[in-house]
């Protein structure tokens, strides 16, 4: 494992890394990255490599800016991520492709953007991060948005599932060696959880 700094300087210079999240939680490790910096390379990496949902971790106040809302009205998913209605940029043709998914993750980033730039449903999965981060949920909805916080960036993350090619879930021997093939920092979800309870003041 690496430290949150050195997760925290990948995320700076666009690159991504894996986050794990507790063994008696999901069990799952995570692509993930900054939207400002999504590019059709980082997607397409996220989706081949990866193999999950390419989903989009936001802040509850951006999500009520842009009326990124809720996808029902009760949620029963066991651990209770926030997927709101997907989204597409009002722009995109099919939204689908690396491309246009990389630039419908930018604009949710982008401080001038309004609920009019895009369009529902789409190809990305917004999930709404609760206010407090990993200090109150444990996942990686929230790590995304803590660590691009952290980062001084818009409050949206990219994520993406890691699966085996054989469609089973990568748990952490092969995470390792994912990160390890592709020279990633690897971070878990309670290492951000300490550095928060660490470095900040209550």
């Amino acid at each position: 494992m690496h430290t949150i700094e050195q997760a925290l300087e990948q995320l700076k210079l666009g690159r991504l890394i894996i986050v794990v999240d507790d063994e008696d939680r999901e069990n799952e490790g995570d692509f993930l990255a900054l939207a400002e910096f999504a590019t059709p390379e980082l997607v397409n990496f996220m989706i081949t490599e990866g193999r999950g949902l390419v989903c989009a971790p936001v802040a509850e106040e951006l999500a009520a800016r842009l009326e990124l809302v809720p996808m029902i009205a009760d949620n029963k998913d066991p651990y209770g991520t926030a997927f709101t209605v997907s989204i597409d940029s009002a722009k995109a043709t099919t939204g689908i492709s690396a491309q246009e998914r990389a630039e419908t993750l930018k604009l949710l980033t982008a401080s001038a953007a309004t609920t009019h730039d895009f369009v529902r449903p789409g190809h990305i999965f917004p999930l709404i991060a609760k206010s407090g981060g990993v200090k109150v949920r444990p996942g990686h909805t929230e790590a995304a948005v803590d660590l691009a916080r952290l980062c001084g960036a818009a409050p949206v993350g990219i994520i993406c599932e890691i699966m085996n090619p054989d469609g089973t879930m990568a748990r952490l021997p092969q995470l390792e060696q994912i990160a390890e093939k592709h020279d990633l920092v690897m971070i878990t979800i309670e290492e951000l959880l300490h550095y928060r309870l660490k470095t900040e003041t209550i």
